[in-house]
């Protein structure tokens, strides 16, 4: 069975989507305030533990991905209805954070949790923000921002060869680390997405390690590298794996701009399309 069956919708706004206009954007993008649909990603920001920017980013990424790519997200499983709803109009995050009770009362609600070290994500089956649990609504969506820490190494490859899927950040608009992670976790479910169609046993591989993602933030000469690579979105996603993120500008930044670009290829597909690894930097 091919999975990641109802991220079809999402496939097909993707070239549409990034071939609009800022103008064009603000007028694809209203809804009736009843159909708003979204995923509410969650940071767990303890007093005595303070999560990775550089882990949080990437964790967003591998939640929203894995959600969508969940068994119980495939026709007839009981997540079908709501990932198919979802996918088929504007994939909307909105990030909060929790702590103590708050947090531990996440676990009864339907979704996919993750932790890498001190960082722990929740990403929670996406619905109508007009339905929304109170368990959920409570949690505030200000404050998630933290100090960016050191990024780590994106190495080419995991072990199996099938790689992780790179997320790279612009060093300008800087973006609170709660954007950051709604816009990483666009990535990962455009990446599914596109590879669902392009190439399942890729995206078969890649599920099955649990959907890696690691993300750095890099500075202006490799952004400017980078986007010259998306020129073509169409090519850059045949011929490299390359995709890109373009936000609908409701918070903090402009419509239309790209807030990330991404790559899922395995070692050889990286050597042949990179030559050299992006750097950091602010």
């Amino acid at each position: 069975m091919v999975i990641g069956q109802a991220l079809e919708p999402l496939r097909r706004r993707y070239l549409h989507w990034l071939g609009l206009s800022g103008e064009e954007i603000i007028d694809d993008r209203d809804e009736a305030a009843e159909d708003i649909r979204a995923m509410q990603l969650v940071l767990r920001l303890e007093r005595t533990a303070e999560p990775s920017w550089h882990a949080a980013a990437g964790l967003a990424a591998t939640a929203a991905a894995r959600l969508c790519l969940d068994p119980r997200a495939e026709p007839g499983g009981p997540w079908a209805e709501a990932i198919a709803a979802y996918c088929a109009g504007h994939i909307r995050k909105v990030t909060r954070r929790a702590r103590g009770a708050h947090w531990a009362a996440l676990a009864d609600l339907p979704g996919i949790a993750l932790a890498d070290g001190d960082t722990e994500v929740i990403a929670l089956l996406p619905g109508r923000i007009a339905e929304l649990d109170k368990r959920v609504a409570r949690l505030q969506v200000g404050g998630t921002d933290l100090p960016v820490d050191d990024a780590p190494d994106l190495g080419p490859s995991t072990g199996s060869g099938h790689g992780v899927l790179r997320l790279w950040l612009p060093p300008e608009p800087v973006m609170s680390l709660g954007k950051t992670m709604a816009q990483t976790g666009h990535a990962g479910m455009i990446a599914a997405a596109l590879l669902a169609a392009d190439d399942p046993d890729t995206l078969t591989a890649w599920a099955d390690q649990g959907c890696p993602a690691t993300a750095r933030r890099v500075g202006a000469a490799d952004w400017q590298q980078l986007s010259e690579r998306l020129a073509d979105a169409g090519e850059a996603w045949q011929d490299q794996r390359l995709l890109a993120v373009r936000d609908a500008g409701f918070t903090e930044i402009a419509p239309g701009t790209i807030t990330v670009i991404a790559q899922l290829a395995d070692e050889s597909q990286i050597s042949s399309a990179d030559s050299r690894e992006p750097g950091g930097g602010e």
